[in-house]
């Protein structure tokens, strides 16, 4: 008798194809692009965002900021599906997302101003590092600045079709700003240098 697995058994899917080999990617409906595209920039950055806002959940305890980081990177895995849909294929990206809305950005604000309510927001610049978590949300923050000028990049040549997901992103920006100092709203913070103006 053979111990060989059997011809009728499933066919693994293997995670690597090779097809990236040469620096060429494919973007979400079609067409190949080099890795160093203004949409593959835009999307790949911003995935950076979703797996640092990643970290930063799994290092809190807080279910309250857990949900919060939870949601936002659900949205914005659908950001970076929309950045990577080329701009004459975005009616295919409208049949299988919601592209970013005002919707969502009001949202944000809403959150930023509920979170406010809670503690004082530091009139000095501080310096990050006063838990893991809020570490995580900080250099998530950071890549959603670089997120921002990427995405400014794919618009000037042509390739953003919704100008809303700057508006998101900025204000992404400023809501894990704002989280992580809620995160530690109950120890010291650490003075940089300066006063906030």
């Amino acid at each position: 008798m053979s111990t060989s697995s059997s011809s009728s058994s499933p066919r693994r899917k293997r995670v690597y194809t090779k097809y990236g080999d040469q620096g060429e990617t494919s973007l979400l409906y079609g067409g190949r692009v080099s890795k160093a595209n203004p949409h593959t920039e835009a999307y790949g950055i911003t995935d950076e965002a979703v797996s640092l806002m990643g970290l930063a959940r799994a290092l809190t305890d807080d279910d309250k900021v857990k949900n919060i980081l939870r949601d936002l990177q659900r949205e914005l895995f659908t950001v970076a599906a929309e950045l990577a849909t080329d701009p004459e294929k975005y009616d295919l990206f409208h049949q299988h997302f919601t592209p970013v809305t005002e919707a969502m950005v009001d949202k944000q604000e809403e959150i930023i101003d509920e979170l406010e309510t809670h503690f004082q927001m530091p009139q000095v610049f501080i310096l990050p590092g006063g838990t893991p978590s809020s570490s995580a949300m900080d250099s998530a923050r950071t890549v959603i600045r670089t997120a921002e000028r990427r995405v400014v990049a794919l618009a000037e040549v042509g390739g953003l079709t919704n100008p809303l997901i700057l508006a998101y992103l900025n204000r992404l920006g400023d809501l894990l700003f704002v989280l992580a100092r809620y995160h530690d709203r109950d120890i010291p913070i650490e003075r940089a240098t300066g006063d906030r103006v």
